[in-house]
């Protein structure tokens, strides 16, 4: 601890500007840096990343990507990749502001990257969007790292959010602040809180936009989760407590198989409710 302050610094790949400007109102803490690395593709074979589209996203979606990619579409210039981009704008921005160090880093794990992290001296790290990350780089801070899992952990673990939790028809979903430990999101729980979770059927059967559109409501009470936390274990009146793994399960990318299993269930409960309406208005008749 520098000057009386609690050190903290942010590893992300970006996307994270409401929890860093939380982090920046909590007195008393130094965000001593943001760290974001940019090489978030993984680079595969071709046959291993058709091979991959194949299971995750099937035949037409596959021969679409094909198609793009013959016609000379860079895959990271749109969706996601593009809002990195912006993200990471924004970021800067903030940092420069701010005062803020940041640090734009191929890969978390090289060398480089775990020299400056070291070099800022932190107590604590805070993970806001990573890829898993191994020991040699969340235990580098003195208290180690927490993450902020979307997700009731220990049930819920891995991911996608939200997915598996419509797909088990759950009427809440819960946002997790943990210790970072070796396996997925299985390190002491921090802070916990549930929101609710109903489908809306106006997306009709295109989940992901309702999953991506319910994810943007759940950047302010996030980022307000990992501040509560933060500020708790800088004060030292925080209580982890130990998860019990085998209560729940890791959940990770659903394939094809389960992204159809998801429709079929939605198709399902929206015939039932709107027949459970008919029944109700006949009642009433």
């Amino acid at each position: 601890m520098s000057d009386g302050k609690f050190r903290v610094i942010v590893l992300t790949q970006g996307g994270c500007e409401i929890a860093i400007k939380r982090l920046m109102e909590i007195e008393g803490i130094d965000l001593a840096g943001i760290f974001i690395e940019t090489e978030v593709i993984r680079r595969r074979s071709l046959r291993d990343r058709i091979v991959r589209s194949l299971r995750y996203d099937g035949y037409t979606a596959t021969a679409l990507k094909l198609g793009r990619s013959l016609l000379g579409a860079d895959r990271r210039k749109g969706g996601n990749g593009h809002s990195l981009i912006e993200s990471r704008s924004q970021l800067q921005q903030i940092a420069n502001e701010n005062g803020i160090p940041l640090f734009l880093l191929d890969n978390f794990h090289s060398q480089n990257s775990i020299a400056a992290i070291r070099a800022v001296d932190p107590d604590l790290g805070i993970l806001l969007g990573t890829n898993i990350l191994r020991e040699s780089v969340f235990n580098i801070p003195r208290l180690g790292s927490i993450n902020l899992h979307q997700g009731l952990a220990p049930y819920y673990r891995g991911g996608p959010s939200v997915f598996w939790e419509l797909t088990n028809d759950e009427r809440e979903l819960g946002i997790t602040v943990h210790f970072v430990a070796a396996k997925v999101d299985t390190g002491d729980i921090v802070l916990q809180r549930t929101v609710p979770l109903e489908y809306d059927y106006s997306y009709r059967l295109n989940y992901q936009a309702f999953i991506d559109d319910f994810c943007q409501k759940l950047k302010a009470p996030c980022a307000n989760l990992v501040a509560d936390a933060v500020q708790m274990i800088a004060e030292g009146t925080a209580a982890p407590i130990p998860q019990e793994p085998s209560l729940g399960k890791r959940y990770r990318l659903p394939t094809k198989r389960d992204k159809n299993e998801l429709k079929r269930r939605l198709r399902e409960r929206r015939a039932e409710a709107t027949y459970a309406l008919a029944q109700k208005a006949n009642i009433g008749d």
